[in-house]
């Protein structure tokens, strides 16, 4: 079983997020850790909430 680190997880998501593409995140704390994260960078993103987890889509 791979065990994948939950910040590095984060990570990468918000690497694609800088890059102008958008992430999505399907666990509560992924969620949350996304949205710390994005709240800290000042980074404007816009949260589309699903059923079954969360978009994030980056705003020019």
């Amino acid at each position: 079983m791979l065990i994948m680190s939950r910040t590095l997880i984060v990570q990468e998501k918000l690497d694609r997020l800088i890059a102008g593409y958008s992430a999505y995140a399907e666990t509560d704390e992924i969620i949350r850790l996304m949205k710390r994260e994005i709240t800290k960078l000042d980074f404007q993103v816009v949260c589309e909430h699903t059923e079954n987890g969360c978009w994030f889509v980056p705003e020019y």
